[in-house]
């Protein structure tokens, strides 16, 4: 059992935020959403114009998607991944050719040497080999690399930027988790499928605190059980019936969900989706918005480390609102 709290970088690129207008951002197909999604008269075959309401939160909508595609195939992204190696001995000589004892997808043929050191990992660099670490020239013999334990980890360049490596703790096992931009899961991304926009999935929730300390239980990709911080649930009405869903505090600005539902495995993601909503107001209200549930990083590559959602979370009801399950390359 291993207790987890390690911030999480949140989707959403700042940078994008001004270079994009919602105008341009808002295609006719989602404009019409609402009335698509179902208006109540299904005996009428013309769908009803959108009200002010429905169009401002479909403008919403289109630039939130905007920017989660964006931040999914940064250079950086998730979709970059290409690598998750499992440092299970003292010493490991790392390269991409056939010698290397752990080898890489891409890169260099021989990168260099990774050491365990404690919770961390002594790099040793092969000769010559132009490398950055956290963005600056890398010129010592020998560096030491922080993992994501102790905060933001180490982050080493090759390829004239284009891979990066970074050291990530989980139970207590190192693992060295390779990016590169060239990756065919991101060269290669597919768009997006997403449920029309609904404002009756958008749902004002009551926030109930547990004691202070609270965890729950969730297990991680690699079979690991984690020991969540669980500040308290979310509780809500839909079809008549009460809802309770589970939060995570992962040391963001916002809390997560993690659920599954009656849809996955089939119209969605098999381990579950998520959701970031914000803390609780001062009378103890937060807005669930089912429309803004996407996947995680495990759906668009297979080297990740995601948690599953907690038995709590899992509902009896499909939700047929948000991302849907991700259709592109094999990963």
């Amino acid at each position: 059992m291993m207790s987890v709290h390690r911030s999480r970088p949140s989707f959403v690129h700042r940078s994008f935020l001004h270079r994009l207008s919602a105008g341009a951002l808002l295609p006719p197909v989602l404009a019409v959403a609402f009335a698509l999604a179902g208006c109540g008269d299904k005996s009428s075959s013309t769908p009803h114009a959108p009200s002010a309401e429905e169009q401002r939160y479909s403008e919403g909508e289109a630039l939130w998607r905007a920017q989660r595609r964006e931040a999914l195939i940064t250079p950086d992204g998730w979709t970059t991944l290409v690598g998750l190696h499992r440092l299970t001995l003292k010493s490991h000589y790392v390269g991409s050719s056939e010698r290397s004892g752990m080898r890489l997808a891409v890169g260099p043929a021989s990168l260099g040497m990774f050491t365990r050191n404690g919770r961390g990992v002594i790099f040793t660099p092969e000769r010559g080999l132009v490398l950055t670490l956290d963005g600056q020239p890398l010129t010592e013999s020998r560096v030491a690399l922080r993992s994501d334990l102790d905060g933001a980890p180490s982050v080493l360049g090759f390829d004239d930027g284009r891979g990066q490596l970074t050291v990530i703790d989980r139970g207590g096992d190192l693992f060295l988790r390779v990016k590169h931009a060239d990756a065919l899961t991101r060269t290669q991304f597919k768009e997006l499928d997403y449920w029309p926009p609904q404002l009756d999935w958008r749902i004002e929730a009551t926030f109930v605190p547990h004691p202070a300390g609270t965890t729950l239980q969730a297990v991680n990709l690699l079979g690991q059980t984690e020991t969540l911080p669980n500040p308290g649930a979310l509780a809500f009405q839909r079809d008549g019936r009460a809802w309770q869903l589970e939060l995570i505090d992962e040391g963001n600005e916002t809390l997560t969900v993690l659920f599954a539902d009656a849809t996955s495995g089939h119209e969605t993601y098999g381990q579950g989706r998520r959701i970031d909503v914000l803390r609780p107001d001062a009378g103890g209200k937060v807005v669930l918005d089912f429309n803004r549930a996407y996947n995680p990083p495990a759906a668009f590559t297979l080297f990740t480390t995601c948690t599953t959602p907690p038995v709590q979370n899992r509902l009896d009801m499909p939700i047929r609102a948000g991302e849907k399950i991700y259709g592109g390359p094999p990963r």
